[in-house]
């Protein structure tokens, strides 16, 4: 089954970019009908996500956050990776890959594979 793993730093100072990676285990990015995306969750808020990428390479971006990020893979280590540059401490979160095959359920969340989540602290 696929499972997903995010890696990355912890903390991250202001106006620097978060740059965090997912390592997709027993199942491939090109080959899996899945859409490959990004999902935080901001102390005391909901699931936002943040955009993703589908098995065919197209990009999906959140409206609310397209000026700011940037997704990409790497099909030979079967990875995908999130860019979120000038960053605040508004943008502290755990962040989660996940993936699905309706993309309408990972906009809303409703995903059915999660990494474990991994927690960036934006400060100085």
């Amino acid at each position: 089954q696929v499972q997903l793993q995010e890696s990355g730093p912890g903390l991250v100072k202001p106006s620097q970019t978060l740059s965090l990676t997912c390592t997709v285990s027993g199942g491939s990015i090109t080959t899996n009908y899945y859409y490959w995306s990004w999902i935080r969750q901001a102390p005391g808020k909901g699931l936002e996500w943040m955009g993703a990428i589908a098995y065919s390479g197209s990009l999906y971006d959140s409206p609310s956050l397209k000026s700011r990020t940037s997704i990409s893979r790497d099909t030979a280590k079967n990875q995908f990776t999130l860019q979120l540059s000038s960053v605040t401490p508004e943008d502290t979160a755990v962040y989660y890959c996940a993936a699905d095959p309706n993309f309408r359920a990972i906009v809303a969340g409703m995903v059915e594979i999660w990494g474990l989540g991994t927690l960036v602290t934006v400060s100085s």
